[in-house]
């Protein structure tokens, strides 16, 4: 007579076994596009320079010369 009882807690524990791990495995999904998210926003900081701007000339352009042309 136990053993009916038994039975029918068994699959009610399943189910929430089953649940608990539903329940996990979105978690971990929703952490694992939290931190690819992080990491993708961390390469794009690493990738500017330092100080914002970007660099389209060189030094002999900032003085007025031409490049590969000598004065003087």
């Amino acid at each position: 007579m136990t053993g009916d009882r038994d039975r029918g807690g068994g699959q009610a524990g399943a189910r929430v076994k089953d649940s608990r791990q539903d329940r996990l495995k979105l978690a971990l999904r929703e952490n694992l596009k939290r931190r690819k998210s992080q990491a993708r926003g961390r390469e794009d900081v690493a990738s500017e320079p330092a100080d914002g701007s970007l660099d389209h000339g060189s030094a002999d352009d900032a003085g007025g010369n031409e490049p590969g042309k000598v004065t003087g």
